[in-house]
């Protein structure tokens, strides 16, 4: 019997390697679309387009069992007018390209998964952006408006389709973290700017796992925010990090500094001084199974740490203490319609001894770190 065909367009970065993996082990066939393809790619196969124009590679697409578009030009760049146009051109060419040939498949693919990203919410502040929060203002928010479109545009009625507004993954191997982690030991590890802009952060384990989920449920339709339930500010996560790292207490890195540094790093400022309060409402509401629900366990996993693990019953009260006026109002710590949906069906159960990389909850404080102070 054969294996069940997935196919990943633009997915030799690092979530597309996660992503590999992840449904390597899962007993899936797994097909690389990638401008460049490598000699030995192990167990995954690697096929050659150029995420604008339909060629040889369309025909991988013929009865799979799930697309997963996450091609796109890096954003950590300095916002030329050549650069806009390659972020918004390999966005929207790649998904007309994989759309075009789904449509043309006799047997077209069971579910079309696109990658988008939370970055649609703009600087949001303190405000909770769930799924149908409106967009912000910017260059990135135009960017993600006009990808969306585009994918909303794809007429493929025996195609399910999924949009998954993408936060900060967590992971060794890829994304911004280790460059973090290189700042941190090298004790510059500050908050950034004033510290107040919101990180919505997701371990990359949970990333799998939640696109696995989007294949094998069909009931998962439309857009999620592809990010754990509780985001954290700037201040609070560089504190866990630094604490994860064992390094001190560093002070914070202005905003002027930060943007003269980006220049000399050929980035863009706003992309570490600015931020969203985005939280997973319609992945709650599915009783999606969350893993790593507090940063402090998910720093401790991805540094190679084990943290404290909390019984079912301690975190039954801590979610209990969010549904509290004081915790749960707006500009508390955690949103009241979030704290109201979740339980412990919500999490998974910890047995004696187990770490957090065996796939359980070691540290899930869902109200954030116990160690934070102000940098």
């Amino acid at each position: 019997m054969s294996k069940k065909k997935v196919v990943l367009a633009g997915g030799s970065g690092f979530l597309g390697r996660a992503l590999a993996e992840e449904f390597t082990s899962a007993g899936y066939e797994v097909v690389v679309l990638t401008r460049k393809v490598k000699k030995s790619s192990g167990h995954v196969r690697q096929v050659e387009w150029d995420g604008l124009n339909v060629g040889e590679w369309a025909r991988e697409l013929e009865g799979a069992e799930a697309v997963v578009n996450l091609a796109g030009r890096s954003v950590d760049c300095r916002y030329t007018p050549e650069n806009r146009r390659e972020i918004v051109a390999s966005r929207i060419g790649s998904v007309e390209a994989v759309g075009r040939a789904c449509a043309a498949c006799a047997v077209p693919p069971k579910v079309l998964i696109q990658a988008g990203s939370l970055a649609i919410y703009g600087d949001a502040g303190r405000r909770v952006c769930t799924e149908d929060a409106p967009a912000g203002q910017g260059f990135p928010v135009d960017v993600c408006l006009r990808w969306e479109h585009a994918f909303d545009s794809l007429e493929l009625p025996a195609t399910r389709k999924v949009l998954l507004r993408i936060g900060f993954v967590l992971g060794r191997d890829g994304g911004a973290l280790p460059t973090l982690a290189r700042f941190v030991k090298f004790y510059m590890g500050g908050a950034i700017g004033e510290g107040h802009q919101y990180i919505s952060w997701l371990h990359v384990r949970d990333w799998n796992r939640l696109v696995l989920w989007c294949v094998e449920h069909a009931e998962a339709e439309g857009v999620f925010n592809a990010t754990g339930p509780f985001p954290v500010t700037n201040a609070e996560f560089m504190c866990e990090l630094r604490c994860a790292l064992k390094r001190p207490w560093s002070p914070r890195v202005p905003a002027w500094l930060v943007r003269l540094g980006s220049r000399l790093m050929r980035t863009e400022a706003d992309l570490a001084l600015t931020g969203r309060r985005s939280i997973p409402d319609r992945l709650v509401e599915s009783n999606f199974k969350f893993i790593y629900t507090n940063l402090e366990s998910a720093l401790a996993d991805l540094a190679g740490k084990r943290a404290v693990g909390d019984s079912i019953g301690e975190i039954e009260d801590k979610i209990e203490a969010l549904k509290t006026p004081a915790r749960a109002r707006v500009d508390g710590v955690r949103p009241a319609r979030l704290a109201s949906q979740l339980s412990h069906e919500n999490f998974r159960s910890v047995p004696e001894g187990s770490s957090p990389s065996s796939g359980f909850v070691r540290s899930s404080t869902p109200v954030g770190s116990r160690r934070f102070r102000s940098s």
